[in-house]
């Protein structure tokens, strides 16, 4: 399931748009939730397009690739707070920073090849709904494969304290991304405490993710 998630958000994202009819910025100027998807597409696509083999023979770069082009758009200590659910109030600033630091780099060194598994279909955003006045938004998209079927991916975004727009969640088919690793890092700090989950994070990386998905299942 896990797998699923992170390749169908990888798609989405690297998918040929189809044109947008919403507004690119605000009254404001700032990027509208929409523009920044269009954004990370675009720029995923200039990446990799033609490097695919360079990428593949090296990992390294292929994470500078991701976090230059995500990390600008996606607001990772928000997103680390969600998945550590109730232990995020028991965890120090500290505790917080090291385990959303440690939590992305394994979560992109699990998936990072499978951008350069994937075969452009085609992504439709749909028409947005709510006020940009609003502190969040859900950017609905559809993901046409090539086999013809079709996949629901919803961005959910929020505005942050600076008034930009940043992502934090990603549900694929009804399935949170946040809801889905919450349960598996709740039950993982009940075992070894949120002190022995970072420490492991930090030193095995994806193994950890790996292990987890298979308790979980």
């Amino acid at each position: 399931m896990l797998r699923t998630l992170a390749m169908a958000s990888v798609m989405a994202l690297v998918g040929a748009f189809v044109p947008m009819r919403a507004k690119a910025q605000d009254s404001s100027g700032v990027k509208t939730p929409e523009q920044v998807v269009k954004t990370i597409a675009n720029d995923l696509g200039k990446a990799i397009d033609g490097h695919r083999a360079e990428l593949k023979a090296n990992k390294e770069k292929l994470i500078q690739v991701i976090d230059k082009v995500f990390l600008p758009h996606f607001d990772i200590d928000y997103a680390s707070i969600l998945v550590l659910g109730r232990h995020a109030r028991q965890a120090t600033p500290e505790q917080r920073e090291r385990f959303a630091k440690a939590f992305y780099n394994s979560i992109t060194h699990r998936y990072a090849e499978g951008l350069l598994n994937y075969t452009r279909g085609s992504v439709k955003v749909l028409p947005f709904k709510g006020s940009l006045d609003d502190r969040r938004s859900i950017v609905r998209t559809q993901v046409v494969l090539d086999d013809g079927k079709t996949v629901s991916v919803d961005y959910a975004f929020r505005k942050t304290s600076g008034g930009q727009w940043k992502a934090y969640d990603v549900i694929i088919e009804g399935i949170s991304y946040i809801t889905n690793y919450r349960a598996q890092v709740d039950a993982e700090i009940r075992k070894e405490g949120i002190d022995g989950l970072i420490k492991r994070l930090e030193t095995q990386g994806d193994q950890v993710l790996k292990d987890m998905s298979k308790e979980s299942k």
